[in-house]
């Protein structure tokens, strides 16, 4: 994630792979909450889950064998693969059994707070539900539509558009450190960069959790665990939309992260001062077990792409509008309907931007119009050929420095001079008919003084 300008394309870590990049106490300590078991479990393939609930109420060890064979001969490679992620994740471990075999036992601490969850109803422990009414209370639709306005402030402020008030100085702070935008030398202003062109185009709650991530590897800033944050993000994923929870009985620093999380739009305080809090649908779809798109007005597709490379977005928003013009030539833009053309240019643009071909088609097809998602075809083959092909034509050529050699006075000399750049696996390019060769930038040396010891000409 550290290469900001490089090829490398934006990588998104699920929940499990993300674990497994923890310290040990950490995890341990993350289980003693029964919500983040219960994440964990919601995660780990399904293979993983039967294994975690045949062995819950089983306090000594079960042989390997017998585990193996709850599956069939043909899934081993699966079982293996399987076996080694739960150990990864330390929910189970391998121990002894009194006769030697070897033997599968869940975490101690797993286990019971997995227990809790299924007896005891304990993943609701830690939020506790607000008793009396709230006078100010806010439906699920105007929940939906806060989360919405905090969240697009983050993605106005990456591409750069007039509506940049509102962004939270963290949030600012998190892109830079993350690698989505960067500031110049010469200007102090941050701009975006290649990954956070790919990260505009991702869904949005693959936009929150990536940012999230990148919020817990810089909490310790404010004097804030990374293990108690997490926890905490994973409880709000199994509160419930559209209920009140009270603030009273939190700590200074988890105020601190509420705080935070309301800035981000994942949870709604009318005022600080207030007492209760409004998860939103951006923190409930943390612990869905998948990264879909989080508020429902964004499942209102509003393109639609004709045969003739135009594109039609209607009743889109501002950031809708200025996503579609990382890759497309905005042309009339009226109070419903915006209207825009994909040309070689505007592609091309947006592939040095660091955005790919399939990326642009994914965004294309994750928000086409519902008339066109009618057709057997989304989106037009020409089209989403002509945007491969522009992609194909700018990788044709390779770039790298390289010095010319010319001027040969005699076919041999030439002849000599390539077949030693030949030999030391240097020379790039060459034209025995015009006596012209190119070396690259660190065989040159080399290359001139062998040259240079012969004696016969000059480069």
């Amino acid at each position: 994630m550290a290469h900001v300008d490089g090829l490398k394309h934006l990588e998104c870590k699920n929940l499990q792979d993300y674990l497994k990049t923890l310290s040990h106490d950490v995890i341990d300590e993350l289980y003693s909450h029964p919500a983040s078991c219960l994440a964990v479990f919601r995660e780990v393939p399904k293979l993983g889950q039967l294994f975690i609930m045949r062995l819950l109420f089983v306090e000594q060890p079960i042989p390997k064998a017998v585990t193996t064979s709850w599956v069939d001969t043909t899934h081993a490679k699966e079982v293996t693969e399987v076996a080694e992620s739960l150990i990864e994740l330390r929910v189970w471990h391998e121990e002894q059994l009194p006769g030697g075999l070897p033997g599968w036992v869940l975490s101690h601490v797993f286990r019971k707070n997995m227990r809790v969850c299924l007896l005891d109803r304990g993943v609701s422990q830690g939020l506790c539900q607000c008793t009396s009414p709230d006078p100010n209370r806010r439906s699920v639709e105007q929940l939906d539509v806060y989360a919405l306005e905090r969240w697009e402030c983050v993605l106005h402020y990456m591409v750069g558009s007039s509506q940049q008030e509102g962004i939270a100085v963290d949030a600012a702070r998190i892109l830079l450190h993350s690698g989505l935008m960067k500031t110049e030398e010469d200007d102090p202003t941050p701009v975006i960069t290649r990954q956070g062109f790919q990260f505009l185009l991702m869904e949005t709650g693959a936009q929150v959790w990536y940012f999230l991530l990148q919020y817990l590897d810089t909490c310790h800033h404010h004097q804030l665990r990374q293990q108690d944050c997490l926890q905490f993000l994973l409880q709000l994923g199994f509160s419930k939309l559209g209920n009140d929870y009270v603030t009273e009985g939190m700590s200074s620093k988890q105020l601190l992260f509420l705080q935070h999380l309301r800035e981000f739009g994942l949870v709604y305080q009318r005022k600080r001062s207030s007492g209760r809090f409004y998860p939103t649908r951006l923190a409930l779809d943390l612990s869905t077990g998948s990264r879909r798109r989080a508020l429902a007005a964004q499942a209102r597709g509003y393109l639609v792409v004709e045969t003739n490379y135009r594109v039609y977005a209607y009743g889109a928003s501002d950031l809708q509008v200025a996503l579609v013009g990382l890759f497309c030539q905005m042309v009339y833009r009226f109070p419903n309907l915006s209207v825009a053309i994909l040309t070689r240019d505007s592609v091309r643009q947006a592939l040095r931007s660091g955005i790919t071909a399939d990326q642009i088609i994914s965004f294309l097809r994750m928000h086409a119009h519902p008339e066109m998602k009618r057709r057997e075809a989304v989106l037009p083959g020409t089209v989403v050929d002509q945007i491969k092909l522009w992609e194909l034509e700018r990788d044709r050529f390779r770039f790298a420095d390289g010095v010319l050699y010319s001027q040969f006075l005699a076919q041999a000399d030439f002849e000599m001079l390539r077949n030693y750049a030949r030999d030391l696996d240097v020379l790039s390019w060459e034209s025995a008919e015009k006596r012209v060769m190119v070396v690259t930038r660190q065989g040159h040396d080399e290359v001139k003084r062998y040259w240079k010891r012969y004696g016969r000409g000059g480069v």
